[in-house]
């Protein structure tokens, strides 16, 4: 009965034998597609620019099309023309109508070279999906373009059809929507693993952007968790999202793209901090703000006042959960106020400030009046931020701590491990959790801290672990034994700077350790992977993207600016298609010069990878499967047809 009521359901949708069969027919000719491609990209790190340029690019594909249709046929100076064209379309149409003496000549040739090019990369997918792919009203005559293969009319219909774009004065639309829509094939599946957020301009440009892809996922970072907790309500997450972004002078991602109010911050930290100048907090200037330009000594004492705030709002969390393992972090009160130092394990170091008007040395995590004011005012504001809430939101819906996709594991950090190769355990609520039932049960109260309903212990319980995901010593999103923020700010030797990275790091370097790891996720070991991100990628010191006998690929080679001094490249993009895995290598993004990257083959498959092989395939056999027993429940008369 539960079987007939099922297929009742399912004959609305195919009220009848030739419904349910055409649809088996359909179904079944996807399975004989070759695989989409699939993109991982980590640690983007609110790079907007680079981040667009690379889906643009499809992180060289484009280009290499371009090189294969046209190679013995255009100059390499024309190739990168075309090549920029996609990338950019309304910037290269501009630099087109100011050079060529026939633009509506120079709109014809492009279209003709793009029709090819988005031709190239249609060919995996059913002519459905191409055409849902297609910009809305200009899609009938793109989807004729690509499929007239009359070769006798061919020319005559393609010039027909091309003539009549450019002299109805929508050529230059038509040229942009083709462009987009050659990179929106080129990238049938986005994988981000990880870090969308702090330290570059605008992470919000790039969830935009995310949320207008047609196909995407998301392994959450311990940067993204950060704002996700400042989203749900966590003062401590707040406090950290308002200190990066003010250090790396990132103003327009909070004001102009979240809304958030600063004046408050400015305000107190100018009255506060006004004989200070407060030169530790000096921000990193790597982008100019283009909306809300700030002057640097209003920012550094901002800076100050909100880390201030944050290692105050921290030491009460510590203090309120002692499972946490964290009372080395509290190093406010091992401040020695009167001799200026503080300690740290059994050591005492001098303090590089110790002015703090702010701070009752006899009870340093104390908030003053004005400062419980302030954290009122600010919570507010990104309570009420509405483009947060919609980011976040998205957030939740296409992302996880961990995705098991086409036999590969993505996840953003690490499985934390012991040093003996076991996997580390958390304790919550008695009971201890290891492995993939700790990733389970973090993802579930990730879930929990900004969906319960207000007022819950439980909520409360799950908002505050939201900031041990950020910086504890075992969560699998950081990864590391503690982080020393409070140290670069106060401490000169550096040695007190380090931060020890879990055993999983240097363990997960074996393909003995890959393989545990695998199958505790339920994953086959053979023909499998773990794709993680976090850690950058040092080229410049030998380090290699691809460890462990090619089961573990690390690909965050630093996108953000911050990093690209230490790694000498701009990140990775790992690149699956249906013959083989490869990486692309990105140099430091510059509009002006060719940032085509160096792609190489990693692995190559045994056989070609149909959708039939795929996580998707097997969802499309169970739906034939389904409609199959429809069609015979039709037969028997289980399940009477609907006439049309």
């Amino acid at each position: 009965m539960a079987d007939i009521k099922f297929l009742e359901l399912l004959s609305k949708d195919y009220p009848n034998i030739k419904a349910a069969t055409a649809e088996i027919i359909n179904l079944s000719a996807i399975l004989a597609l070759p695989k989409g491609t699939e993109y991982f990209l980590s640690d983007l790190h609110g790079e907007h620019e680079a981040f667009i340029h690379m889906l643009k690019s499809a992180s060289g594909t484009v280009k290499s099309k371009i090189d294969e249709h046209y190679g013995g046929i255009l100059s390499e100076s024309d190739r990168e023309d075309l090549a920029a064209l996609i990338y950019n379309p309304q910037a290269e149409m501009a630099r087109r109508k100011k050079s060529e003496a026939d633009f509506d000549k120079w709109c014809m040739t492009v279209i003709y070279r793009l029709v090819t090019i988005c031709k190239s990369v249609s060919t995996k997918y059913t002519r459905s999906k191409v055409r849902r792919r297609l910009p809305r009203y200009l899609d009938y005559a793109m989807d004729e373009l690509l499929h007239a293969d009359d070769e006798e009319n061919r020319l005559h219909y393609y010039d027909a059809i091309i003539k009549t774009v450019v002299e109805s004065g929508i050529a230059e639309d038509f040229i942009i929507e083709m462009a987009d829509a050659i990179s929106n094939l080129a990238v049938d599946y986005l994988h981000i693993i990880g870090d969308i957020f702090d330290r570059g301009p605008r992470a919000d440009i790039i969830m935009q952007e995310l949320m207008c892809f047609h196909d995407v996922d998301i392994q959450w970072g311990n940067h993204d968790i950060s704002w996700m907790g400042a989203a749900a309500g966590n003062l401590a997450c707040i406090c950290n999202v308002l200190r990066i972004a003010i250090s790396y002078n990132s103003f327009d991602v909070l004001e102009d793209g979240y809304g958030i109010n600063l004046r408050p911050l400015s305000m107190f930290a100018a009255r506060v901090y006004q004989d200070d100048p407060c030169e530790r907090f000096m921000p990193r200037i790597l982008d100019e703000n283009l909306y809300d330009a700030v002057d640097s000594g209003l920012a550094a004492r901002m800076h100050k006042a909100i880390a201030v705030i944050q290692f105050k709002v921290e030491g009460a969390m510590i203090m309120r959960h002692p499972e946490y393992g964290m009372e080395d972090r509290l190093l406010l009160p091992a401040v020695d106020y009167e001799k200026g130092t503080v300690t740290i394990g059994r050591r005492a170091y001098p303090m590089l400030d110790i002015n703090f008007p702010t701070i009752d040395p006899r009870n340093p995590l104390e908030l003053t009046r004005g400062e419980k004011e302030l954290l009122r005012v600010l919570s507010a504001s990104f309570r009420h931020s509405e483009v947060l809430h919609r980011h976040v939101r998205f957030l939740y819906s296409h992302g996880s701590i961990y995705t098991c996709c086409n036999s590969n594991l993505l996840y953003h950090g690490c499985i934390p491990m012991r040093k003996d190769g076991t996997f580390e355990g958390l304790t919550f609520g008695g009971k201890e959790y290891r492995g993939k039932e700790l990733m389970d049960y973090l993802g579930r109260q990730i879930h929990n801290a900004y969906f319960m309903p207000d007022g819950q212990q439980e909520k409360q319980e799950a908002l505050d672990l939201m900031w041990y995901l950020w910086c504890g010593a075992k969560s699998p999103v950081f990864g590391k034994d503690k982080m020393t923020t409070f140290e670069h700010y106060f401490v000169e030797d550096k040695a007190a700077h380090k931060e020890n990275m879990n055993p999983y790091y240097k363990l997960s370097e074996s393909e003995e350790v890959c393989c545990r790891i695998l199958e505790e996720f339920g994953l086959p070991v053979e023909g499998s992977h773990i794709i993680n991100g976090h850690v950058p990628v040092k080229l410049k010191d030998g380090e290699k993207p691809v460890k462990a006998g090619g089961k573990l690929f690390i690909i965050d080679g630093g996108l953000s600016k911050a990093y690209q001094s230490t790694t000498g490249i701009a990140g990775y993009t790992l690149i699956y298609n249906s013959h083989q895995l490869s990486l692309a290598e990105h140099m430091p993004f510059d509009p002006k010069k060719d940032s085509t990257p160096k792609v190489s083959m990693v692995e190559r498959m045994p056989r070609r990878i149909m959708v039939a092989d795929t996580d998707k395939g097997r969802e499309l056999k169970a739906q034939i499967a389904d409609l199959k027993e429809l069609v015979a429940a039709y037969r028997e008369g289980l399940i009477k047809e609907r006439a049309e």
